[in-house]
């Protein structure tokens, strides 16, 4: 029994999950000594509400990684579904509701099409998402005539991110909507990877695509099903980020895809698929929220931040060729 539990504990993903909770509390130690802004209240809530936005983008990208696969569309899916919400209600004058479910059943829409460029058509993942990036971030300028949507006629759209359920019930927890929508959102992604047909079949794509294929599986379908929901995931952070800024700004979302991604590998996610879990992908999107934040706290210069990020991803990569090494 013993045995078991040491082996569970002190297993790679354990240590990885470990190593990453250690440097965002490393993280946070360090950058509350150099500034006394970075522990202030309004920071803790704008680093919350920052994660929140990245931390959904990368549960999409770590249901994806985990089949092997990437997806560089994320985040301009992201923006593409804000301006759905946007047309739906400001340009058509519809609920708000109707505005939600744009958002959602076009991301899960685009995902599906790049499911069927990778699946059916057998495009590279990196080449198919990487063209999907470009017709995304150019239909989004198309859509909305290069302009910013306001959603000024809707008045109760600002609540999904800025409002605060928890702080209505605990006023001392002023936790944003956006926060509780990501941990919601974690929890069902943890569940469906660990407790459901779907995700059994996701970690079976990226252990061995050719053996689930022999024993009758339909590959090709829940490959699609996986791109399909990771983009409506998607949607989920396009309603986030567009609530938070109270317009769907057409331009926005190139860029976010390296965060994501960065966070799932950090998290503990093996980019050569078959492993990785949803806690891992929050504690390393904690860990890229809070070393932004505190960079431009301490007036880090922004393409030092930039340097900086693309000098962490890096690491994570090769971390994760380690560890595949030594296990």
């Amino acid at each position: 029994m013993l045995k078991a539990l040491h082996a569970r504990l002190f297993n790679p993903a354990t240590r990885q999950k470990l190593l990453a909770f250690a440097s965002l509390l490393a993280l946070m130690i360090f950058f509350s000594l150099a500034s006394p802004n970075f522990m202030q209240t309004d920071n803790m809530v704008a680093i919350l509400q920052a994660t929140a936005v990245n931390g959904v983008l990368a549960i999409a990208c770590t249901f994806v990684i985990i089949t092997s696969g990437i997806d560089l569309s994320v985040g301009t899916l992201m923006t593409f579904c804000a301006v759905m919400a946007g047309v739906v209600c400001t340009m058509l004058g519809l609920p708000m509701s109707a505005g939600v479910i744009a958002a959602l059943i076009s991301g899960a829409f685009m995902g599906w099409v790049s499911g069927v460029l990778i699946a059916k058509l057998k495009v590279p993942p990196f080449i198919a998402t990487l063209g999907m990036m470009m017709l995304l971030k150019g239909l989004s300028l198309v859509i909305s005539g290069t302009k910013p949507i306001y959603f000024n006629d809707t008045p109760d759209f600002y609540l999904i991110s800025q409002g605060s359920l928890i702080g209505y019930i605990f006023p001392a927890l002023p936790i944003p909507n956006s926060v509780l929508i990501l941990f919601l959102l974690a929890v069902g992604a943890s569940v469906v990877l660990n407790k459901t047909v779907l995700g059994r079949y996701t970690f079976a794509l990226g252990s061995n695509e050719e053996a689930l294929r022999l024993s009758g599986v339909n590959v090709d379908f829940w490959k699609i099903t996986v791109y399909t929901v990771a983009g409506a995931i998607c949607g989920i952070a396009g309603l986030v980020i567009a609530s938070r800024l109270n317009s769907a700004q057409p331009a926005l979302g190139q860029g976010y895809e390296l965060d994501a991604i960065a966070a799932v590998v950090i998290g503990g996610t093996s980019l050569a698929g078959g492993t990785g879990t949803v806690l891992g992908t929050i504690i390393g999107a904690f860990i890229m929220s809070v070393l932004t934040n505190g960079l431009r706290i301490l007036n880090v210069a922004q393409e030092w931040q930039t340097v900086l990020t693309g000098a962490i991803i890096i690491l994570a990569v090769y971390a994760d060729i380690l560890r595949r090494r030594k296990t």
